[in-house]
């Protein structure tokens, strides 16, 4: 039988992740697709992950968004990288900021060249820290900002940046721009998922009031109940626990503080982190703990204690485990956003995933005939991606030298898998960072954290002393300085908002 356009696609649950996802199948109205989002003003969103990063901008030009009026319309503010306070140990903190390190010189990585210099003894001048020459990295220490460059020659074009927003209020944002685009949005509560019983398809969702939504393709957006795939059709959970222990968050907004500082913080706690995340209109704050190590009442003290500003609510609870469902693509219902997983928020990555899962299933979306190979293209996948982010999520605290509490201990003490296991090995060894094709995270964000949490390696790349080390030296002075420069002409993050964008 030849297979045909399918005829309806079906999102349940709203939030950011149904909202996304809707703003990009809208496209489908156009050939004749009709696209259904049912969602219940019922049950609540999660609405606490209010960090991003650099892959959101493409996201939101793919959907033709003017970003002065997303801005404005999200309360947002913009951010160069996550602070990390207190991880290595007490009283120590890095950044990991957006953008690059340097420039490599003659095929040989900028770290080498800068660990190399910094490792001489005498010293030929003073090379300062690694972030002295990231452009992001001086730009958030001085609480600067403006748009990058768009001339590759330019210093100015190093700089990456994403957002801290509201996300209640993108979600809005984007379902205006669904609804525009001829999405239909169901008030409801799904009661019943009705499958063919020839296949296991799901063929339809009842509501409770007894209306019957069909569909040919679902998506899966109902947060951590996963009720499409995890319940109705059974697809297994697999927790990643025993290397990422915090299955808590409590979570509470604060007034907001100045200046606003165009970063993420998150500071180590006893038995698990803080994050700060400053909005135009309030400032959002967490506490992610492991409740085998901390009670709720101590976490709630930590949290509260810690606030820059006057809490503006009580704090909110949320529970979780970390992990993914064995496959994100079942039948015909593709899982987007929590229902398919979760990984704690350290790295801003909840929205990346849901933007990551909606561009994969646009580049496998089927037709009638459901055909296998692009669900286990999808799934194969996804699986990579989910494992990426959980070592470098993972070596976070792994790499910790804490050992204060019986937390960091465990951390320390428990073997990473072997893909981090590896990376660690070539970083400690020589300084070597070889990220997988097509990784998240970039070769410039392993050397952050590795940098900021696993130290100095032993040896440096043997090619750096094909570079002499005067001219190294001047090298870096020389980028150093004019770096100092581009990110002292930015005007401060504060001034850039209210100039441009100011909700």
């Amino acid at each position: 039988m030849t297979a045909t356009p399918l005829d309806r696609v079906v999102i349940v649950g709203g939030g950011t992740a149904g909202w996304m996802t809707a703003a990009v199948l809208a496209r489908l109205t156009a050939a004749g697709t009709s696209v259904t989002l049912v969602e219940s003003e019922e049950i609540g969103t999660v609405g606490v992950g209010e960090a991003t990063i650099p892959p959101l901008l493409d996201f939101n030009r793919f959907l033709g968004i003017d970003e002065d009026a997303f801005v404005r319309a999200t309360g947002a503010t913009f951010k160069l990288g996550i602070e990390f306070v207190d991880w290595a140990q007490r009283g120590e903190r890095y950044l990991h900021p957006f953008g690059t390190f340097g420039r490599d010189v003659e095929g040989i990585k900028f770290h080498q060249l800068w660990l190399r210099q910094a490792r001489m003894d005498p010293p030929i001048a003073d090379t300062g820290s690694l972030h002295d020459y990231c452009l992001a990295s001086v730009a958030a220490r001085m609480g600067r900002f403006t748009r990058p460059s768009g001339d590759p020659a330019a210093v100015l074009s190093s700089l990456r940046y994403a957002f801290h927003f509201d996300a209640a209020l993108y979600a809005r944002f984007l379902r205006g721009i669904a609804e525009r685009g001829g999405v239909a949005r169901v008030e409801g509560r799904v009661g019943r998922v009705d499958l063919a019983p020839e296949d296991g398809f799901i063929r339809a969702v009842q509501l409770a009031d007894g209306r019957r939504i069909q569909g040919d393709l679902f998506v899966d957006c109902s947060g951590f109940r996963s009720l499409l795939l995890g319940e109705a059709l059974g697809v297994p959970f697999t927790s990643w626990q025993r290397w990422l222990p915090c299955d808590r968050a409590l979570a509470v907004p604060s007034a907001p503080t100045t200046p606003l500082r165009p970063y993420t913080r998150a500071t180590a706690e006893q038995a698990g982190w803080r994050w700060r995340i400053p909005l135009q209109h309030r400032t959002g704050n967490g506490h992610v703990y492991a409740s085998a190590f901390v009670g709720e009442d101590e976490a709630a003290d930590a949290l509260l204690q810690g606030l820059d500003g006057a809490p503006a609510a009580d704090p909110r609870p949320l529970r979780f485990v970390a992990g993914m469902r064995e496959r994100l693509w079942e039948r015909n219902c593709v899982a987007i956003g929590l229902s398919g997983g979760f990984l704690e928020p350290l790295e801003s990555t909840s929205i990346h995933l849901i933007q990551s899962g909606i561009t994969r299933l646009m580049s496998l979306f089927p037709d009638s005939g459901h055909a296998p190979v692009e669900r286990e293209a999808y799934n194969r996948l996804g699986r990579a991606e989910y494992e990426q982010v959980r070592d470098f999520l993972i070596l976070h605290y792994h790499a910790s030298e804490r050992d204060d509490f019986d937390f960091w201990r465990h951390c320390r003490a428990t073997p990473p898998p072997d893909s981090l296991a590896h990376k660690l090995e070539l970083w400690r060894a020589r300084g070597r960072v070889l990220p997988e094709p097509g990784s998240l995270f970039t070769e410039d964000s392993w050397i952050a954290v590795l940098m900021g949490q696993a130290g100095m390696p032993a040896s440096v790349d043997p090619l750096v002393a094909t570079l002499p080390a005067p001219e190294a030296g001047r090298f870096l002075q020389h980028l150093r300085s004019v770096i100092g420069q581009t990110a002292a002409a930015m005007p401060p993050h504060d001034q850039f908002i209210a100039r441009h964008c100011a909700a």
